[in-house]
């Protein structure tokens, strides 16, 4: 797409005045309700369907097609990344009223960051064309870490703070509680951060690696800075009622990594495919509407076989309960008295 800088201004300003009115409808802090969650997921789902007509009434078919692609993609990484969200809210106890407010900063950084990412991706994929074997190869390990990342139930895993925030903790010190929504307080006449403040750092530098594999994801579907963009701050926008939403169903998605795993590697052998096209060697490839659709199916069959397992581990743990209580004697009379029985 010829996108001129007038329209990317629009852009960028109609994404800002969302963002202010996410921020303006969850500023009291409050437990957000199931009712709520869903609302507003549906609206900022709703929002990314008609920008992407936007863009197929203006730009036709195959732009339309890649933000379609890559917003699905991402926002498929993104509930991926809800498991780490839930860990580092267990991690630092924030209560449950105080979550939403931890979860819009985070996606704020997170917006930031990823425009970074962006900016950098498009000035080297318009400077060195090789760089499409880098992306495709990393995409390729990260499908196979996810594999093995699944086996080993990563997701049951403590989170564990990385370095860069233990050294900011220790330089600034951390209050021992919550103090509301406040991120420094004054504590024994020193300067020192809340836990707040600490949980939005770690989510916000967490965001740095997911953006590692999400970028050259999406740069595998299109090359449009642009779409990009769009298709990654559409992702972002309502990830935080997504959280609310899906939360007690992450733990049902016990195929996810793998499906991703897949995703992801089909898109590195795409950018791959590319990169050999680029370089004058005549390889087949992959068109958007494939991947699209491609993409979805993946999902389905993810979710699908994801909730079959669940229930059927629901099953059988029931089952197990009533053999468990019998071999215990509970409910067959042998807790008895021996008197009584005689």
């Amino acid at each position: 797409m010829n996108v001129s800088l007038t329209t990317w201004l629009l852009t960028v300003v109609a994404l800002c005045v969302l963002v202010a009115v996410d921020f303006f409808i969850g500023r009291k802090p409050h437990d957000v309700s199931i009712k709520e969650a869903g609302i507003w997921s549906a609206v900022w789902i709703a929002l990314a369907i008609a920008f992407g007509l936007g863009v197929l009434a203006v730009g036709g078919g195959k732009p339309a097609g890649e933000f379609f692609a890559g917003f699905i993609t991402e926002k498929s990484l993104s509930v991926d990344n809800l498991f780490v969200f839930v860990l580092i809210m267990a991690k630092f106890a924030v209560p449950s009223q105080y979550q939403q407010r931890v979860l819009m900063v985070g996606v704020l950084m997170a917006l930031v960051l990823r425009a970074i990412f962006i900016a950098a991706g498009a000035a080297i994929i318009s400077s060195f064309s090789w760089v499409f074997y880098i992306f495709g190869a990393f995409l390729i390990y990260t499908a196979w870490k996810l594999v093995e990342d699944a086996r080993k139930g990563s997701h049951e895993e403590e989170y564990e703070e990385n370095k860069l925030l233990k050294a900011v903790e220790k330089r600034f010190g951390v209050a021992d509680r919550y103090h509301g929504t406040k991120l420094w307080i004054e504590e024994n006449g020193k300067r020192v951060m809340t836990p707040m403040l600490v949980v939005m750092l770690a989510i916000g530098s967490t965001d740095v690696l997911f953006a590692l594999d999400s970028i050259p994801a999406i740069y595998g579907l299109t090359q449009d800075p642009y779409i990009v963009f769009t298709a990654n701050a559409f992702a972002l926008m309502g990830l935080r009622q997504l959280y609310f939403l899906i939360g007690g169903l992450l733990k049902r998605l016990v195929h996810l990594s793998y499906g991703l795993s897949i995703i992801l590697g089909f898109i590195g052998v795409k950018l791959i495919l590319h990169a050999l096209h680029e370089s004058g060697v005549h390889v087949p490839e992959i068109s958007i509407p494939f991947s699209l659709g491609f993409i979805v199916l993946v999902l389905a069959v993810t979710t699908v076989t994801s909730l079959w397992a669940a229930k059927r581990q629901q099953e059988a743990e029931a089952a197990a309960t009533p053999e468990a209580d019998a071999a215990n004697g509970e409910g067959t009379g042998d807790d008895e008295p021996t008197s009584q029985r005689v």
